[in-house]
């Protein structure tokens, strides 16, 4: 419209000013030099929960192809100096990736995070160890040593998978192993099995030559098939910032439907923000993932109460809370519907 009057205002000098000026002069309209108004980005942090992986590649999707952008937002997305759960509640990550029983434990101490999304709808992790170890289910974890990260919870949830089958889990021995390459402290005899995530580590065994076999531990006993990994954010972001929260999970859900759909695709997206990683291995690994992060339900992201009820209660049971948690409360489902 601006142009449009100036144009306008021009022309009416032209004519005006026809008479005196000699028939082969014109005058030429004044250019716009007005540059475009920019939009501001909003800043955000997302944290991640380990080293870039598959887990997250939605999320480096939307980043990538400017989802995060259409909505707003300015999205830098770390790798954690502390815990997840800590850096979203003290808000120096606005959201970051979590797991089911982490959020219940920091809601169980009164650490208000809340899950906005499961990112895959069962549980993909389990227990790898090479064949020649002779480990093909719970029953055979005696005798043997596990190499873990030395949270009580790892051997509570071996202890139970043990005593379905008759076995007697004080006759594993536990190592704390935490980044040491398993497959090195297998050979050596450091240890003889770990907790893994099998879009990952199984396929990366595979690809280094090892016949491995695995225990799926949600399938082992449906009390451990919980949502991991889940995206979280903070109560006060929900209550104070809700379409910053609802704009983040509308890229983010689009990041991780363009990764269901297209995962070769998806995988070269998050090794552009990840270059360090093994390209194979993310490819595999991207399609292993590609009809998981929906699986049977409705729409990416779902949570579904009663999963979080029945892992809150073998958590309670357990004592590794204290009180128990509203599940109602530790998820929710309406910022992707």
């Amino acid at each position: 419209m601006k142009r449009f009057l100036a144009l306008i205002l021009v022309l009416m000098m032209m004519f005006t000013m026809a008479g005196c000026q000699p028939a082969e002069e014109t005058q030429e309209p004044a250019e716009d030099t007005q540059a475009p108004e920019e939009v501001e980005l909003q800043n955000v942090v997302f944290t991640l929960d380990w080293f870039p992986n598959t887990n997250h590649t939605g999320i480096y999707v939307a980043k990538e192809m400017g989802y995060f952008e259409e909505m707003g937002l300015d999205v830098e997305i770390i790798q954690p100096s502390s815990t997840a759960e800590q850096l979203v509640a003290s808000d120096s990550a606005q959201f970051g990736i979590s797991y089911q029983e982490a959020v219940t434990m920091a809601r169980a101490e009164g650490i208000p995070i809340v899950s906005l999304a499961a990112v895959i709808q069962h549980n993909t992790s389990g227990f790898m160890s090479i064949s020649d170890k002779g480990i093909a289910s719970p029953a055979d974890f005696e005798g043997k040593k596990y190499g873990g990260w030395g949270s009580p919870v790892e051997m509570a949830t071996i202890k139970y998978l043990m005593d379905q089958e008759g076995a007697d889990s004080e006759k594993v021995e536990v190592v704390t192993i935490g980044d040491v390459d398993f497959f090195a402290a297998s050979e050596s005899g450091d240890v003889d099995f770990a907790w893994v995530f099998e879009g990952w580590s199984v396929i990366e065994a595979k690809q280094k030559g090892f016949d491995v076999n695995y225990v799926d531990l949600g399938k082992e006993a449906e009390v451990f098939d919980y949502y991991t990994p889940v995206i979280i954010t903070s109560e006060k972001n929900i209550e104070e910032k809700p379409e910053l929260v609802e704009n983040f999970m509308k890229a983010a859900a689009m990041g991780y439907e363009f990764a269901i759909a297209n995962p070769e695709e998806a995988a070269q997206a998050l090794l552009t923000g990840a270059p360090e990683l093994n390209e194979t291995l993310v490819i595999e690994s991207q399609k292993f993932l590609a009809d998981k992060y929906t699986a049977d339900a409705e729409y990416w992201g779902y949570q579904d109460v009663e999963v979080w009820r029945g892992y809150t209660n073998w958590l309670l049971e357990n004592e590794f809370i204290a009180n128990d948690v509203e599940s109602e409360k530790a998820f929710t489902n309406d910022f992707l519907k």
